[in-house]
């Protein structure tokens, strides 16, 4: 599974603007199968404690590829989200761009209840939407969020009951495609890049961005 979610971004079609990432069934993701954390030489976490550390982080960083590309600004990602959200699951759904939930809906960095640290690539987003010190209680504590919460922290988009969610997202996916496809990736790319921008380097990336904009669509193409 890992594997075909890295493998996903490679095989899209240049043309598609809009990426959704849903499940069947009564939840989003349970998050990691517990028995990958057994203590025992033959468990996967196991057999990545025995590799050296540079060899250790190649392998997360080959996990963390199957999320990450959800980012890229040539894309839109929209989760849909109903049920747990867990540890693994959360993350999937921090590195979309939007949030729609179901009211079902339960996030939970739970990687703390196993010793661990989230590392696939959910917390610089999530301290991004809710702030250092609620990020900070959420991923120590492992507590269930439930959908009311997340909304009201800023981790979703929109709440929906459950049997509108797919109603719902299908609403955004119309809303983004309305946009300009070169102007909502430079867009995307604006606002992903701003917490990182002094107000001077993001009024510059602007200009940057609209002197684009403008040779592209009024440009003599010289």
């Amino acid at each position: 599974m890992w594997a075909e979610l890295s493998n996903i971004s490679r095989k899209l079609p240049g043309d598609v603007r809009v990426v959704i990432v849903r499940a069947e069934g009564r939840a989003f993701s349970a998050g990691l199968d517990l028995s990958v954390a057994r203590g025992d030489g033959d468990s996967a976490l196991a057999r990545l404690a025995q590799l050296s550390s540079a060899d250790c982080a190649d392998r997360i960083a080959g996990f963390q590829t199957a999320f990450t590309w959800l980012r890229s600004p040539s894309i839109v990602s929209i989760a849909a989200v109903q049920g747990h959200a867990i540890g693994a699951g959360f993350q999937l759904a921090l590195n979309c761009d939007m949030r729609v939930l179901a009211d079902d809906a339960r996030f939970s960095m739970a990687e703390v209840t196993l010793g661990l640290v989230p590392d696939l690539g959910g917390t610089k987003r999530l301290t991004e939407l809710i702030g250092p010190s609620r990020a900070l209680e959420i991923c120590v504590t492992g507590r269930r969020i439930p959908a009311d919460e997340a909304d009201r922290i800023g981790l979703a988009t929109a709440v929906v009951p459950r049997d509108e969610l797919d109603a719902a997202v299908a609403d955004l996916v119309a809303a983004v495609l309305a946009g300009d496809a070169g102007a909502v990736a430079e867009i995307k790319g604006l606002l992903a890049g701003a917490p990182g921008r002094s107000y001077a380097e993001q009024d510059r990336a602007e200009r940057e961005a609209q002197t684009r904009r403008l040779a592209e669509l009024l440009g003599s193409g010289e």
